[in-house]
């Protein structure tokens, strides 16, 4: 049995898509997942369970549009990746809101010239095969480039989470212990 992590795309944005906490982790203990957790509104689960990520992913998308009617695309990653992702943060920022890890479910192919064209000077962004990373000192929700990074990282899907957040998500694994 593996700790997982499932993120959700899309969801409670705007009143779209919208998926209560609660009913979340019921769908989940439902499918025989345990130690489920839920951290804030915007779909973050850990959890234990038996299976393989893109089965576990398949389980909880098909649970939740027959019960919610909500399908959105689902990625989990095994509780060491997660580790692994928040040990590997290329930056130290003041203010974790301030760095951004998207995950990709594929490697992306990066539009460099858009990318040149958007950026700020004090932006930063890594792109990895699996995750991309931005530094936005200046705010997210300012950004230029996050308008568009669709269109700059393209060719797979992908599902942003903060620095705060992704140190919460490590947190909830290491507090729900081995076994």
């Amino acid at each position: 049995m593996g700790d997982w992590v499932a993120l959700l795309r899309g969801v409670n944005l705007g009143g779209v898509n919208a998926v209560p906490m609660v009913a979340l982790r019921g769908l989940a203990a439902g499918l025989g997942w345990r130690r489920v957790q839920s951290y804030i509104a915007s779909g973050n689960l850990t959890f234990r369970a038996e299976g393989q990520a893109d089965a576990l992913a398949a389980q909880l998308r098909a649970a939740m549009a027959a019960a919610m009617a909500v399908d959105v695309p689902i990625l989990v990653l095994p509780g060491d990746t997660v580790r692994a992702t928040l040990a590997a943060c290329p930056f130290a920022p003041e203010r974790g809101k301030d760095v951004h890890v998207f995950f990709l479910w594929s490697p992306p192919v990066i539009n460099v010239a858009l990318r040149d064209s958007l950026i700020a000077p004090s932006e930063t962004l890594l792109v990895q095969p699996t995750r991309a990373w931005l530094h936005a000192p200046d705010g997210f929700g300012r950004s230029k480039l996050v308008e568009k990074l669709d269109k700059v990282i393209s060719g797979t899907q992908m599902t942003a989470r903060n620095l705060n957040t992704l140190r919460k998500l490590v947190q909830m694994l290491d507090e729900a212990g081995p076994g």
